[in-house]
């Protein structure tokens, strides 16, 4: 029994892909390998940043032989019908064939064996067949190509019991080398199986399975965190996109200046999150610390003091807009923001965000008085609900939508009810997201949410997910 041992070498592969391709590799080259007639006793497929890798062991060194049998017409058959059967079988004689009594009557029946191929003959066709069938979202040709891949490829790395596998994707053809990270050790290694292959790689500063990337930045995150007397702000989103970023993580721990202390929270970590994929810190009361935590890619000469510094400054100029937005937004109240939704088309066949407001608010109030909640503060929040989507924090920051309108709700002195309103309207965003359960809240977001559904189903545009696609 033998090992595969496949690594595609490419430019970065987006975070968000990384996980289906390795997936969509595995699951091709398996089917493949079954079409072959081929078994084997595991498989495995990992992916880095860079690199897309399968590991398939206890291959055979050959597919098996197959007997096929194949029944011809009786032996008292007229010649003609004889001659058709024996063309069909590629040269044999009656002489070859076996004579069968078949309920009574006695049949040729041909026997045909087909000796197995050697694996290393078979696997070509079955890679080249899942390289071109691998379902990128998202792909592109470089140079004179006429293939696609999610980003330039640039070497294939393919052994099969330790022999390169006589494979190519276009110009790239395999070999038995691969590449380590890109700034530490980039030169080429050559590997003879998958233990020398991860081993070397760890070597060359690569950490090729995802969960040992995801446990070290964990890892590193959880004691920075801890002596400084803080702990990490959970966000399992953020940490499976970071580990799909990195080929070496090492975390580094950075400021922010408190000058932007006085931002609303969700600004701070969106702002975080979103642009730089850094870290939020806590408090022990579980309010925002005035640091933050980034994963860079390498091991820096100085400790990481230039990369946290870089990092630093970015974060810097970015608060900085988000506070400019966040001081000029507060001079102007909701309410007289609401004529600007009239400019904004919420669907061509369902008009203005201006007028799903006004239906909105209609059945707000309906729902109001059959849930015990207070149509007037219902009325208000529907008003308002939308009106921080022409701010320009939701401009830079879409993602504090709602959240940001409660802010400023708050500031032009409405009920807390119904700043709370608008931002939980939107709410559930999907099925594992929380409902709202203040009347208030729970008037607003169904009429929002029910206008949307009648909407499209009026039009004739069903939704089929579990979101609202606007």
């Amino acid at each position: 029994m033998a090992e595969l041992l496949l690594e595609l070498f490419s430019e970065e592969i987006p975070a968000r892909m990384q996980a289906r391709a390795a997936a969509d590799l595995k699951r091709l080259v398996e089917d493949g390998l079954k079409k072959a007639g081929l078994g084997w006793d595991t498989s495995a497929a990992y992916v880095t940043p860079r690199r897309l890798c399968l590991v398939v062991d206890g291959l055979p060194e050959k597919q098996p032989d197959v007997k096929d049998e194949r029944k011809g017409p009786q032996t008292s058959a007229p010649e003609q019908a004889l001659k058709g059967f024996l063309g069909s079988l590629g040269g044999l004689s009656l002489d070859d064939c076996e004579q069968r009594d078949i309920k009574g009557k006695t049949f040729y029946v041909a026997v045909i064996e087909k000796k197995g191929a050697p694996t290393s003959d078979v696997l070509p066709k079955v890679l080249t067949a899942a390289f071109e069938a691998l379902p990128w979202p998202k792909s592109m040709r470089w140079g004179t190509s006429t293939k696609r891949w999610v980003r330039p490829l640039h070497n294939i790395l393919a052994l099969f019991d330790g022999n390169v596998v006589d494979v190519a994707y276009e110009d790239v053809r395999a070999n038995g080398q691969t590449f380590g990270h890109r700034f530490l050790n980039p030169d080429a290694i050559t590997v003879s199986d998958f233990a020398d292959y991860k081993t070397k790689l760890h070597d060359a500063h690569v950490m090729l399975d995802p969960a040992e990337r995801r446990a070290s930045i964990e890892k590193q995150a959880a004691k920075l965190a801890a002596d400084a007397g803080l702990s990490v702000k959970p966000d399992e989103g953020l940490l499976q996109e970071v580990t799909g970023l990195v080929e070496w993580p090492v975390v580094l721990l950075g400021n922010i200046d408190e000058s932007f202390m006085d931002l609303p929270p969700e600004v701070l970590t969106d702002t975080m999150k979103v642009h730089q994929k850094y870290f939020s810190l806590l408090k022990s009361d579980g309010t925002l610390a005035p640091n933050f935590l980034t994963v860079a890619n390498q091991v820096a000469s100085d400790g990481g003091k230039a990369i946290t510094a870089g990092n630093e400054r970015v974060l810097r100029a970015r608060l900085s807009d988000a506070k400019f937005f966040w001081d000029q937004d507060r001079k102007t109240s909701l309410a007289d923001l609401a004529p600007k939704l009239k400019d904004i088309v919420f669907h061509a066949k369902l008009g203005s965000v201006a007028e799903k407001v006004y239906r909105v608010k209609s059945l707000a109030g309906s729902i109001a008085g059959e849930i015990g909640a207070d149509k007037a503060h219902a009325q208000r929040a529907a008003e308002l609900c939308k009106c921080d989507l022409v701010t320009g924090m939701v401009y830079e920051i879409p993602e504090v939508q709602g959240v940001i309108g409660r802010y400023y709700a708050l500031n032009d002195g409405e009920a807390l009810d119904v700043a709370n309103a608008i931002a939980e309207h939107y709410s559930p965003a999907g099925p594992g997201d929380a409902c709202p359960t203040a009347p208030v809240s729970t008037a607003v977001a169904m009429a929002d949410k029910i206008d949307t559904l009648v909407g499209f189903w009026t039009i004739d545009e069903k939704p089929t997910g579990s979101k609202d696609p606007f």
